[in-house]
């Protein structure tokens, strides 16, 4: 598990333990909801679909990738074979 995701879970645990609490402690009052309710909700599928983006893309430095085939040897100096690098 990457650290995000690790982030992400105690976040959303966090978020249920307290949204448990809040619920079980205030009373019940039967109103439409406000405007506050959408911007919870906006703010919350910003997250997720900024996190499934962000997961989504491999990690670029200067902007782009290079990639090729490099020589790989042992210990000994031994060519063992070639191996994928990006950089």
């Amino acid at each position: 598990m990457s650290i995000k995701t690790k982030i992400a879970a105690a976040a959303l645990a966090a978020l249920a333990v307290t949204g448990t609490m809040v619920s079980t402690t205030s009373q019940a009052q039967a109103k439409p909801p406000g405007w506050v309710f959408g911007v919870g909700a906006g703010i919350a599928t910003a997250a997720v679909v900024g996190s499934a983006i962000a997961a989504s893309n491999d990690p670029y430095y200067y902007g782009y990738h290079r990639c090729g085939w490099v020589a790989q040897y042992n210990a000994f100096g031994q060519y063992v074979g070639r191996v994928r690098t990006c950089y």
